[in-house]
């Protein structure tokens, strides 16, 4: 355990326990956190697992890489006029606990069905799936293209965040509830929809949206320019050694891969974004441990030209103000004319978004919206009948979280699609 119990109960017995849950609320899942708090204090571990079983299968997962402070503990009533429960720590706790004293996630039903089940990518929103899924008594098989499942979880999120083993844990923890995975399958490659749509009763699309969004200006092309959804997923990096490396982008994708780039030996690494630290989608925890790790914030500046002949050589950034325009919610970055500068750079890593792969989720014959996301109805239905689709494929909020409630209530929904059948 990472933390004494004495620190633990220290912080379970500071929740109020309130009536009206507003950290429940916050929480993209709807955990009883209250309630499995409450377990907590009285010392009722597999209670408290229990009651979180209930509504996620990522207890330990989320404990530790969910933003908090804009979820769960944002909404706090303690964090009005001080310091909030520290929620995501005691949910960590609690699924370490059930890793180390083996509780099991309980079956919602012994009765098997006869239907067969197949997703599409082991992130997130397809784990959770097939949990739900598998506790509801059904068959599931998890195509994943790799040799390991956990998608973002494990290509996204760097090891200093999450550690390996706590994963491969409870991905075991949930494979156990009988699901099956055929690894090293690449759809479009390895299968095909139409072939699973004839051996499959349903199939719920959760390979992501880890394609690097670009910002389409001058010198985007040069060697020594990165995605940083790609680095973060292949961690095939250059040598950082004593070079400057600009990363683009507020997001926890830039904050990982500045970090990761730091440590692995970049003389400086320099955040730019175009609006100021309040505005940061990063989770602000993320965003301090990168500056004591001596990472560089350049506040109200973009990038609008990288410079050299084949490799990147120097960048053009310009300053911007935030002006409050009719019809924003937030103050929109606009360019101050003439503030342009250069600065010597020897990479440059843009982190400004992602994007589905485009040429895959186009052959797979469904509907896209103008984003090139898949289209789901409100039952996350495709235009397909019986394939589903969730998670960052359908534009769901970029959160683990939120891609596990897209993961749970698309099963839910096949569920009842299967009941009608």
């Amino acid at each position: 355990m990472e933390q004494s119990i004495e620190k633990i109960n220290e912080k379970a017995n500071y929740c109020l326990s309130c009536k009206t849950k507003m950290c429940m609320k916050g929480c993209p899942l709807e955990n009883n956190i209250t309630e499995f708090i409450k377990c907590v204090k009285e010392k009722k571990y597999e209670e408290a697992y229990k009651v979180l079983c209930k509504t996620t299968v990522l207890q330990p997962i989320c404990g530790r890489v969910c933003p908090h402070k804009s979820q769960c503990e944002g909404a706090c009533v303690r964090g009005i006029k001080g310091e909030s429960v520290h929620i995501g720590e005691l949910e960590a706790f609690v699924g370490d606990m059930a890793i180390e004293k083996g509780y099991e996630i309980e079956k919602f039903t012994s009765l098997k069905k006869n239907e067969k089940i197949a997703i599409i990518g082991g992130g997130p929103a397809g784990i959770t799936a097939a949990a739900n899924l598998a506790r509801n008594g059904y068959n599931v098989t998890i195509f994943e293209k790799y040799n390991k499942l956990g998608g973002i979880l494990r290509h996204g999120i760097p090891k200093f965040r999450l550690d390996e083993r706590v994963l491969d844990k409870q991905i075991e923890k949930i494979l156990n509830l009988g699901i099956q995975v055929k690894y090293n399958s690449i759809l479009g490659k390895d299968i095909a929809l139409k072939d699973l749509q004839n051996n499959f009763d349903a199939i719920f699309l959760a390979f992501g949206a880890n394609v690097s969004s670009k910002m389409n200006i001058e010198g985007e092309e040069l060697d020594g320019v990165y995605g940083g959804n790609e680095l973060l997923e292949f961690e095939n990096h250059p040598d950082y050694t004593g070079k400057n490396v600009a990363v683009i982008g507020g997001g926890n994708v830039a904050m990982d891969a500045s970090r990761i780039i730091k440590r692995l030996g970049a003389k400086s690494v320099k955040v730019i974004y175009r609006r100021s630290e309040q505005w940061m989608p990063a989770e602000k925890k993320e965003i301090e441990d990168a500056k004591k790790e001596g990472i560089e914030f350049l506040f109200q500046n973009n990038i609008v030209k990288i410079i050299g002949n084949k490799n990147v050589e120097k960048i053009e950034c310009i300053k911007t103000n935030l002006v409050k325009k009719e019809g924003e919610a937030r103050e929109v970055p606009v360019d101050i004319e003439g503030s342009n500068y250069m600065m010597d750079m020897d990479y440059v890593v843009m982190a400004v978004g992602s994007r589905t792969e485009k040429e895959l989720v186009e052959s797979l014959g469904v509907e896209l919206t103008k984003r090139g996301n898949i289209q789901i109805d409100e039952k996350y239905m495709t235009s397909e009948k019986g394939v589903f689709a969730g998670g960052d494929l359908s534009g769901t909020k970029a959160t683990v979280a939120w891609a596990s409630r897209s993961g749970r209530e698309a099963s839910n929904n096949i569920i009842e699609y299967l009941e009608k059948k």
